[in-house]
């Protein structure tokens, strides 16, 4: 993974997880106001503190609902992408409550993704390949690592990405029952149950394997979101690479191998075989038609449209 054209940035989240709304609460807003996070009334128009106002842009662009527009001035103006505008943008857009969870599958690979926002993210799900880490660990593996992509940071920095990170997706414990912090409010990525805080060791574990909440159209989303960064003027990419390489669902989602191959038997199912998966001599490969290849984002699109319409 390269990162010479890109410079991660670290602590716009103001150490907060998203909550529930949120997202959709910042898109509404932009929608009407595209300067709303610096505008006077933002507070009043969000109804939350300043850091919170700084915190819901930073979740809006980092899960790409929004993305930044030239403007005028040092503000840069927000607006919805078309993900945000068809998951989220209005009330009979494909889930604007974030209801299935499936969409929550969806908004982790969009955050692991993102390399400037949430590169300590994109690092552990996709860079650090052991099944569990204790703190100290994985911040001694993200320094090493950070250290030789040449990216500039500290070390307070880096502990609190990782405190933030871990908090995406572990349930908060509350010391004292009716007690709830602004900080013990979980993240409804906690739902999905891929990173689990064994107590006694002290130590934090992939869960790796089946998935069975995360359905076939969002794997195929995320799969044609990856294949163009493999595939090159290919048709085929094996099966290894959707498993095993950075930043791959089976990376990302954290699934065996034989998990990926019954979603990649599916896919060829509901594309009407224009992505199958083949096994030549031993070697099993994912085959593309052309008119898939031609345009990986719009049939990654259609993957999440039917996935929606079907239910």
């Amino acid at each position: 993974m390269g990162t010479s054209n890109i410079k991660p940035m670290f602590g716009g989240h103001e150490k907060f997880v998203f909550r529930y709304g949120w997202l959709k609460k910042g898109i509404d807003a932009i929608k009407d106001n595209p300067l709303v996070f610096t505008d006077e009334e933002s507070l009043a128009t969000l109804g939350v503190g300043k850091n919170m106002v700084r915190s819901i842009r930073h979740w809006c662009l980092a899960t790409g609902m929004a993305e930044e527009t030239k403007g005028v001035s040092l503000a840069k103006p927000l607006k919805a992408t078309e993900l945000a505008r068809k998951l989220i943008g209005t009330r009979s857009s494909w889930d604007p409550y974030f209801e299935d969870i499936g969409s929550l599958w969806l908004l982790h690979w969009q955050l692991t993704n993102n390399i400037v926002r949430g590169y300590i993210w994109n690092l552990i799900f996709s860079s650090y390949l052991e099944a569990e880490f204790d703190k100290k660990q994985i911040q001694f593996f993200l320094k090493k690592h950070i250290d030789q992509a040449g990216v500039k940071t500290t070390d307070g920095s880096i502990e609190r990405e990782v405190d933030c990170c871990l908090r995406t997706y572990i349930p908060s414990v509350r010391n004292r029952p009716g007690s709830i912090s602004e900080e013990s409010l979980d993240c409804p990525l906690a739902e999905l149950d891929i990173l689990r805080f064994v107590v006694d060791d002290n130590v934090y574990r992939f869960n790796i394997g089946p998935k069975p909440s995360l359905p076939v159209g969002v794997f195929g989303y995320t799969l044609l979101k990856y294949l163009p960064s493999v595939i090159n003027s290919r048709r085929t990419v094996s099966v290894d690479e959707c498993v095993y390489r950075h930043g791959s669902p089976g990376q990302v989602f954290k699934l065996d191998e034989n998990s990926v191959v019954e979603y990649l038997e599916q896919m060829h199912k509901i594309t009407n075989g224009k992505i199958t998966l083949q096994e030549t001599a031993g070697l099993r490969q994912v085959y593309l038609q052309s008119s898939v290849a031609d345009d990986f984002d719009a049939y990654a699109l259609e993957m999440l449209r039917g996935h929606y319409e079907q239910k």
